[in-house]
Parts: C-alpha cells; structure tokens; sequence
C-alpha cells in the first residue's frame, strides 16, 4: 500500500460491494507499521518542514482554546476544560487531515522498528527531526500571535489567561510533569491510533475529536503544545505596560525560559514518549505484530 508522507493516512480501497466498514485491530496495526516506515525514510527536509507545519498546527488549536477560554467564563471548570478540549482538537485534525509530522503521534514508529522494518537510527533520526521542527513551528507561531497582539483583545482577557497557562504550566513539580505527559500521549498517540481504522476524512476526525478533548480537559501536558503555551506567556509577560494594565494576575515568578525547558518540557518530552510508545505502541506491537515478526530493515 502505498503510503502518503507526513501523518496523512491513506484511504483504503472500499471493500467489495462498495462498503467502507472501519478497519479491524489486527489491519490497523499493519496499516500502522506501513506508515512508520515511510514516515522513517522521508527525506530529511521533507520531514523537517511537515515537522514545523505540524508545530504551527498545534499552536493554531493552542491559539483556538486559549481564546475561548479567556475573560473568566462562568461556566463549570469541567465543563470549561471541556469547551477547551474540543476547540485544541482543531490542532491534530490539521496534521492528521492536512498531513504533517507530530513527534507525539510518530512515538507510534515504534511498532515498525519492534516489527524491523526500521532502523534504530532512523527512529531517532525521525524523532529529532521532527520534534526540532514542531519547536521551530510552534515558536515561530507564539512569535507571529505576539506580533499580532492578539493578547490585548477582549480587553486583555486573552493575554491574562495566555498568562495564568503559562504560569501554571511551569509550575508543575518535576514527577507530576512525567505523569501528566504519560497520561497525555497515551491519548494522542489513541487517537491517532484510531484515524488507522478510518476510511473517510469524517471518520478520523470524529476518532480525533474526543481524546484530545479527554486530555485538555483533565489537564495532562503535551510537549508540542507547550512549544506555544509557554513562549506565548514568556512573550506576553515581557510587554511591562500590558501586563501592568491587568487588574489581576497570577504569580509570574516562575515564569521564565529556564523553567519552560527544565520545569516542563523537558519532564513532559520525557512523559509523552513513555505513554506513546510504552502503553500504546509497544502494546499493540505485542497483540497484533509480534508473531509476525515482518521483515524489513534490521535495527542496528
């Protein structure tokens, strides 16, 4: 089957008598290891720039849930964190629909190099790549909103939750940031492991949809969206006369570049790979892949 670059995932033929019944696990994890391999040898500024589409990607949903959100809504914290939810999924929708390459969702390589149809330098080779492309993107779009000045809209509502975010994210203990970045994955890496059984652009974008709601809601963390949540708040804490204009404002102490790397994203980075690899790909290696054992190239 030939497979499309970057997360795009091919539209299987219909079966016979027309029908477009979703695929079965066992196909799924086929599918999946299909598509490791061909996003393992893309070419090196292919996957680069999808790598930086997908970081401008999650920060657009990151942009989308932030707005939202802003100007102390009345309404429940779950029910809050849940308008939250559904509008971030506008992020993974764009790379999965569009097609880019997400460092969370490629953690799924990892059922192709278990099968040995890549190479260990090649999946580290991806991950690198990607994850500095999804950091150039995502940061780049924090810099672009900055620009924008989008922060002072709403009378600053926007700017004071890009804040309270930011804060709040960095002020997480060190093992927490692990556990929420392992609880977040394994949903990302769920959803995209789902878009595997889809044969339409409605199929994976409702399989999208409510994981990546489950996981901005219940507050886990992903290291691609906190590319943007982050900068965008070290950003706005920089302009001193907005800043000074806002009635309230949480602590902004801790809210500076070393904590953003050591504090966050570095532990989370840490966490999402756990939860992608570990408790989703690994295990559907196991089930689906492992007597197999399908031949390709040997990991050195």
């Amino acid at each position: 089957m030939k497979v499309p670059p970057g997360d795009a995932i091919p539209v299987a033929p219909a079966f016979p008598g027309g029908g477009l019944d979703a695929l079965p696990p066992a196909e799924m994890a086929r599918r999946a290891a299909d598509v490791g391999r061909v996003k393992a040898t893309l070419p090196i500024a292919s996957m680069f720039a999808l790598a930086v589409l997908a970081g401008a990607f999650i920060a657009m949903g990151a942009i989308f849930a932030t707005t939202v959100t802003a100007n102390g809504t009345e309404l429940p914290y779950g029910v809050a964190r849940l308008l939250a939810g559904l509008v971030f999924s506008l992020g993974l929708i764009l790379v999965v629909i569009a097609g880019a390459e997400l460092f969370t969702g490629n953690n799924l390589i990892v059922m192709a190099w278990a099968s040995r149809r890549v190479s260990t330098v090649e999946l580290a080779r991806n991950w690198a790549v990607v994850y500095t492309g999804n950091f150039v993107g995502a940061i780049a779009t924090a810099a672009l909103m900055f620009g924008t000045q989008q922060h002072t809209f709403g009378r600053g509502a926007v700017g004071a939750q890009a804040l309270a975010i930011a804060s709040a994210k960095t002020g997480l203990g060190f093992g927490q940031a692990v556990a929420l970045g392992v609880m977040c994955n394994a949903l990302v890496c769920m959803a995209v492991w789902l878009c595997y059984s889809a044969r339409t652009t409605t199929d994976r974008i409702l399989a999208i949809v409510l994981p990546i709601a489950a996981f901005v809601a219940a507050g886990f963390e992903h290291s691609v969206a906190n590319m943007y949540f982050i900068p965008i708040g070290l950003f706005v804490k920089s302009d001193a006369g907005f800043v000074a204009s806002l009635d309230s404002l949480p602590d902004l102490s801790g809210l500076t570049w070393g904590a953003f790397f050591v504090d966050n994203l570095i532990p989370v980075t840490i966490g999402n790979i756990v939860g992608g690899t570990l408790l989703v790909g690994a295990l559907y290696w196991f089930v689906y892949l492992r007597p197999a054992r399908a031949g390709g190239a040997v990991r050195s």
